[in-house]
């Protein structure tokens, strides 16, 4: 488990942020998750695009460059969308809906896990 923090502020984002890096980690996700709270997120590298087909919960999705920059930020993608993308994206921040709000991300940004 991990803590998501943004760099350029300093602030917390989230303190329960699990990293997926295999292929099933990565397929799997939050789709068995019933809710996820904004202290809970998945980091999933390697990824410039996902969906929420087959979620139950609804959440925020931010799409990071490789130094961890913010490129864009989704608030409340509800569950059963084909596809949310990013151009340049290399990884994807799922966290708990009000994440994005409560912790006043924004573009540029960068964010870091530890």
């Amino acid at each position: 488990m991990f803590a998501l923090y943004n760099a350029t502020t300093g602030r917390l984002i989230a303190n329960r942020v699990r990293r997926a890096d295999r292929f099933l980690e990565r397929a799997v996700g939050l789709l068995p998750r019933r809710t996820v709270t904004p202290d809970e997120g998945l980091w999933i590298e390697g990824c410039a695009a996902i969906h929420t087909i087959g979620m139950r919960a609804t959440i925020d999705v931010v799409f990071l460059d490789r130094e961890g920059t913010v490129l864009r930020e989704v608030e409340t993608a509800r569950p059963w969308r084909t596809l949310i993308a990013c151009r340049g994206a290399h990884a994807v921040i799922e966290l708990g809906a009000g994440a994005l709000r409560a912790n006043d991300i924004a573009l540029g940004d960068r964010l870091t896990l530890s």
